[in-house]
């Protein structure tokens, strides 16, 4: 994923609001709940899975989606879809489908409590799951590019530990809990850096002669006790490259492999499989029409889910007035009965029966803001989690620290309200040409900085803008300037503010 000033691709899907589980009943009552069909005790045994990660590129077209459908992976992680997840989950056929997390599955998707938006349950039997995250780790300083500049191997390192480990790293404590309770992990994404495993010694002519790369990224991944399901079935990169970056149409910069599945615990990998365009270098499924500048992985896996445990889980935890969110509750061993409450700018509540269920709740009466959702048992709150709903075309309120700056002043732009979207963006514009739709921007930055693909998005937060941005000039000269808050790494605006550099 790159930005650049020259692109002006503008998907009219941007403004689709944040989607929630596909499929659910469109009544307005909480459903009856449902007991499983079976004991997850009884059903501790391997399943089949296919697992997909893809970079579909600005939202993707009808060719990715097609591609997505003829694969039939029973679970994606997909970069790059923004909001028009929905459509690519209807055109490909996946029931269920999580923006936030940019996650489809012919499987509920449930974020579950204490994931805090980090991670998900795909429910793949009754009371048994496993456990995904899915992430797009920043682009910028691009390491390899770099390298090939002339840049040391030392001062690349540095650079990527404190642009994409940091981000892997508010991920790894959620990943090692999950191992260490035995839970099978799929972490999928587009680590926007290569494998240590790839760039060895013998590999130096693929890289510009550039030999062995402790890349970090990869060695936090396999540190933690994840393993990489390509090279788990391809060993050796000098045969197997398998390149998903460069060389691709529309990728810019050396080819190297960026696009991962890793999978820990009770896993095994059957196979791994490079899809792309037909005939290219290291594709080992080819198509005849490839319109991502990303390839796609496709791993083939033998797993044992873990019973999914006390949880109040959630199809998304953030929506907007008018969507339904459905809520699956399990609780403690030998309780049948409890009560879902919500509470916050409104209050809500739902009794429930059964071991475990689901209940629709429908948005449309709950008064925008943040909920806490519990779980209730008698007197004890059992399990918890938290729903963001926001309100129906709302426009961000987009402030400044100050209405006026000296030359090389940092500058604090700050908002409310705001969709929450990944990737979401501050573009900064001389006010003489300020229309993100045709003029070019100058320094930018993402809403959730270098976290933004790692981290949950909020409603409200700030950005401070400096030398260490991204754009140019920097400092800003004297001038009056209109900072946008902008969608899903486009070009739409759905707030603006002014301030001047003196």
């Amino acid at each position: 994923m790159r930005r650049t000033s020259v692109v002006r691709l503008v998907l009219a899907s941007s403004l689709v609001a944040l989607g929630v589980l596909a499929g659910c009943d469109d009544s307005d009552g909480p459903k009856a709940a449902a007991k499983p069909s079976s004991s997850p005790a009884a059903q501790a045994s391997p399943i089949s899975l296919s697992l997909l990660v893809f970079n579909v590129e600005y939202g993707g077209t009808k060719a990715s989606d097609a591609v997505i459908a003829d694969l039939k992976a029973d679970v994606v992680g997909v970069l790059e879809s923004y909001n028009r997840l929905p459509k690519i989950a209807a055109a490909a056929g996946y029931p269920y489908y999580d923006v936030g997390l940019q996650i489809m599955s012919k499987y509920p998707i449930l974020e579950p409590s204490g994931a805090d938006g980090l991670y998900s349950y795909i429910e793949v039997r009754p009371g048994e799951a496993v456990a995904m995250i899915n992430t797009h780790l920043d682009y910028v300083h691009d390491g390899p590019n770099r390298l090939n500049r002339g840049a040391s191997v030392a001062d690349v390192v540095a650079t990527e530990k404190a642009v994409r480990l940091s981000s892997i790293q508010t991920l790894l404590p959620s990943a090692t809990t999950l191992l260490d309770q035995g839970w099978p992990v799929f972490l999928t994404g587009d680590l926007n850096e290569p494998s240590h495993l790839d760039w060895t010694a013998a590999t130096a002519s693929q890289h510009g002669g550039v030999g062995a790369v402790a890349w970090p990224v990869s060695e936090a991944l396999l540190g933690a006790g994840l393993h990489d399901s390509y090279r788990e079935t391809h060993p050796d990169p000098v045969t197997d490259p398998g390149n998903t970056w460069g060389g691709v149409a529309g990728s810019e910069g050396s080819p190297r492999r960026i696009d991962f599945a890793y999978v820990g615990g009770p896993v095994d990998v059957v196979s791994s499989q490079v899809v792309g365009e037909r005939g290219g270098d290291s594709v080992d499924r080819g198509y005849p029409k490839w319109t991502s500048d990303h390839r796609a992985v496709l791993s083939r896996l033998k797993v044992t889910p873990a019973p999914i445990p006390t949880t109040i889980a959630l199809s998304s935890r953030m929506t907007t007035v008018g969507e339904q969110v459905t809520a699956y509750f399990r609780m403690p061993q030998g309780v049948d009965s409890g009560t879902v409450r919500l509470s916050g700018p409104a209050s809500a509540s739902y009794d429930v029966s059964g071991e475990s269920g689901t209940i629709t709740v429908p948005t449309s009466q709950l008064t925008p803001g943040q909920y806490q959702v519990d779980l209730v048992h008698g007197d004890d709150v059992v399990a918890t989690n938290q729903l963001y709903v926001r309100p129906q075309a709302a426009k961000v309120e987009l402030t400044t620290d100050a209405p006026t700056y000296g030359v090389g002043d940092p500058i604090t732009v700050r908002w409310a309200d705001g969709p929450a979207n990944r990737w979401d963006w501050i573009g900064v514009y001389p006010a003489r040409a300020a229309d993100p739709e045709k003029d070019s921007y100058l320094i930018w930055g993402y809403t959730g900085g270098h976290d933004a693909g790692a981290l949950p998005p909020t409603t409200e937060g700030d950005l401070v803008l400096g030398r260490e941005h991204q754009g140019k000039p920097w400092p800003l000269p004297p001038g009056r300037y209109v900072a946008h808050y902008l969608l899903t790494d486009q070009y739409v605006s759905v707030g603006s503010t002014t301030f001047t550099v003196r």
